[in-house]
């Protein structure tokens, strides 16, 4: 195998000198033969001449052949220094989620509401500060509480306001309710900042104190909510087509008496509810954004039409409970059906919502328990 190489590679480099020679023999003759005369343009042209241009053409040709790889190499070098060059944007750090810290202050307004003095220990897992409370324990309860706003003052140092429903209870043991109370609470978080913390390690050990006792604060400002958008008035007759739909769709949505799907566009996928929470579903008015609340008729196939609908629902019990479904219907072969239930009701492109009316407290707030002193 190696001989046959050898041979092939013998054969090879005999051809090349060949070439050569025979390049060498043309160059001779040309060098030798009478100098062409020259043309109109006044340019001499030679075989000699004409030679020489082909030998560098294909000297040139065979370097860059040659070269190929030492430039490709040089090419991805220079992409390689580019490439790293480049500064890669740093990614931007995950904002501390106020989970952690909401459910904390949550938990210690309640603790807070309750404890009283000679219970002062129910708020250490929250508070370690030295406290001394004047109020009598258990004379007030958060009967339910929600976080409704949360601020990082600076980094794992949150403040977080809690609005509680509270009900008190007088020297008689009678509860009297005091209506919905805001409390603010200081709140330093410890840990990652999945959990309100400041470290990047989802691994760090996570704790929370609050900085004192709640503070109880104003409600927030009362609105008036935005103009809606449906500004006819349909009333609730039966022989109102789109009303008629809005009528068997509740009642088959709210008391399963009859099927869903009759009422409803193809592939809404809407379901009712299950198991049903009313034996009676009664419309009593219904509002939409059509031109005009006479209009009867049902408009081509895939007209849309929002509706605002009053029901007064009966529960299981028999106690009636009053509700509000915005609805979205489409028309389709002269009737017309259920979309969806939306999200909420649709506002007019100027129903920006406005400061409401001062009213006066509810009685039974006036007559509120003066909150428990600290010292």
């Amino acid at each position: 195998m190696r001989a046959r190489r050898q041979r092939g590679a013998g054969r090879k480099r005999a051809v090349e000198v060949e070439a050569w020679d025979d390049e060498f023999e043309e160059a001779e003759e040309a060098r030798d033969a009478p100098a062409a005369e020259p043309d109109e343009t006044g340019w001499k042209t030679s075989t000699a001449h004409l030679n020489g241009i082909a030998r560098v053409f294909r000297v040139g040709v065979w370097a860059l052949v040659a070269s190929g790889p030492a430039l490709g190499a040089m090419a991805l070098l220079a992409a390689s220094g580019q490439v790293q060059g480049v500064a890669t944007p740093a990614s931007a750090p995950s904002p501390a989620s106020e989970v952690g810290p909401a459910g904390f202050a949550e938990l210690f307004v309640s603790a807070y509401l309750q404890a009283g003095q000679g219970t002062e220990g129910d708020l250490a897992p929250y508070f370690s500060g030295s406290v001394a409370l004047s109020v009598e324990p258990d004379t007030r309860t958060a009967t339910q509480s929600t976080v409704i706003a949360s601020r990082e003052v600076q980094a794992g140092y949150w403040s977080i306001t809690v609005a509680a429903d509270v009900t008190a209870r007088d020297n008689q043991g009678k509860a009297q309710h005091l209506g919905v109370q805001y409390f603010r609470v200081g709140v330093q978080a410890a840990g990652p900042t999945s959990a309100g913390g400041t470290s990047k390690s989802d691994t760090a050990v996570t704790g929370y104190t609050a900085t004192s006792l709640p503070a109880q604060v104003a409600a927030p400002s009362a609105l008036k909510p935005g103009a809606l958008a449906y500004e006819s008035d349909r009333g609730s007759s039966s022989t109102d087509p789109a009303v008629d739909a809005a009528k068997g769709f509740l009642t088959a949505y709210l008391t399963g008496t009859s099927e869903l799907d009759r009422y409803t566009s193809p592939g809404a996928g809407l379901r009712a509810i299950s198991p049903a929470p009313y034996t009676e579903a009664k419309v009593t008015g219904v509002q939409d954004d059509s031109t005009s609340a006479s209009q009867q008729k049902v408009p081509a196939d895939g007209t849309v039409l929002h509706q605002l609908v009053q029901v007064d629902a009966t529960d299981q019990g028999g106690s009636p409970v009053s509700l509000n479904y915005a609805l979205t219907l489409k028309s389709r072969a002269g009737r017309w059906e259920v979309a969806s239930v939306d999200d909420a009701p649709a506002l007019r492109a100027s129903g920006t919502p406005s400061a409401a009316p001062h009213t006066a407290p509810a009685p039974d707030a006036a007559k509120a328990t003066p909150s428990p002193s600290a010292s």
